[in-house]
């Protein structure tokens, strides 16, 4: 059994033009100890699809079909208390900006012992001691001095291990990561995405990371998830996607990409057009009017996903008639 399997989520979110379903028929699993991401453009579904998890899709939006099993427990099917337990204690979360996640007046050792007494019956003395050990945990210098400060007086990158020190206090089996470096400058990026990897290998955790950074994928992660309009297009190995890309929607975001190569005068490949709103998608598959392979069986029916090799498959008629029937 996987750790986290995911079986057609869809969520909802009511708009004055109707319902809207940002992730539509999301399928997909998640081993212990592996490092699984989930990219694509902004807008895509992918912080959707994290939040669902946690169960925290704020109203108008709503989990309207689908289940999400962790070890075996269907998540959307808990109550609120239950889930809270759930919450830190066996899947934590680091969000994009820390500042937003942080109190800005209470103490950082306060917060980070609050989580921890949150799910451990331990009192306010071993709680700090705990906040001490994991910031030097996440190698914050001089961490028992750090417990006094107030986010304000860290900076960004030491703000974002803090939040990592938060989410790993209890021991979670499973990390999700969203975007948890896009509001850092590219060496303290390095940094954080090195010290997750670490942790990942020193305590055992399965990480799901949310990004639109395929340098950081290719790095950091096993397998790779590819989103577009609310819908996975594309699953494979990372090594398999980088070497063979099987959606024309990947193929694009991989020629974007800037290479060593490239000469400084030449101008990047772009994907021509934009992505359509969520409100008014495409009859078909929904990336027919930006696709330079588009076939007139794209215009009608959605393509299910397509089986491409081990482990591999597109939703993408390029691949045939072979579809996946559990993957929709």
């Amino acid at each position: 059994m996987a750790l986290l399997e995911i079986s057609d989520l869809s969520v909802r979110f009511h708009t004055d033009d109707g319902p809207v379903h940002a992730v539509d028929r999301v399928s997909f699993a998640l081993e212990e100890r592996e490092v699984l991401a989930v990219v694509g453009e902004s807008g895509c579904g992918k912080s959707v699809t994290a939040m669902s998890i946690m169960r925290l899709v704020a109203p108008p939006g709503r989990v309207a079909a689908g289940e999400i099993r962790f070890k075996g427990r269907d998540l959307a099917k808990l109550s609120e208390r239950e889930m809270r337990e759930v919450r830190g204690d066996d899947i934590a979360m680091v969000f994009q900006e820390p500042m937003t996640s942080l109190n800005p007046v209470f103490r950082i050792g306060d917060q980070v012992a609050e989580a921890i007494r949150i799910h451990r019956k331990v009192s306010k003395k071993e709680a700090r001691k705990r906040a001490g050990e994991m910031l030097e945990l996440v190698a914050i210098p001089d961490p028992i001095k750090r417990l006094d400060d107030y986010p304000h007086q860290l900076s960004g990158g030491m703000r974002q291990r803090v939040m990592i020190a938060m989410a790993l206090s209890c021991d979670p089996e499973l990390l999700i990561a969203d975007e948890p470096t896009t509001a850092l400058d590219v060496t303290i990026q390095a940094q954080i995405m090195e010290l997750l990897a670490s942790l990942q290998q020193r305590l055992g955790l399965a990480i799901l990371l949310i990004t639109h950074d395929l340098g950081v994928v290719a790095e950091f992660c096993e397998r790779v998830i590819v989103m577009y309009t609310g819908r996975i297009v594309e699953e494979s190995p990372v090594r398999d996607l980088f070497a063979n890309p099987a959606h024309p929607y990947t193929r694009g975001l991989l020629k974007s990409l800037p290479s060593v190569s490239t000469q400084q005068s030449a101008r990047l490949p772009t994907i021509k057009g934009m992505v359509p709103p969520i409100t008014n998608l495409p009859p078909g598959c929904k990336f027919n009017p930006r696709c330079p392979d588009v076939m007139e069986i794209c215009l009608g029916k959605e393509p299910a996903r397509m089986i491409v090799g081990p482990g591999h498959d597109a939703r993408c008629y390029l691949h045939g008639e072979q579809a996946d029937p559990e993957r929709g």
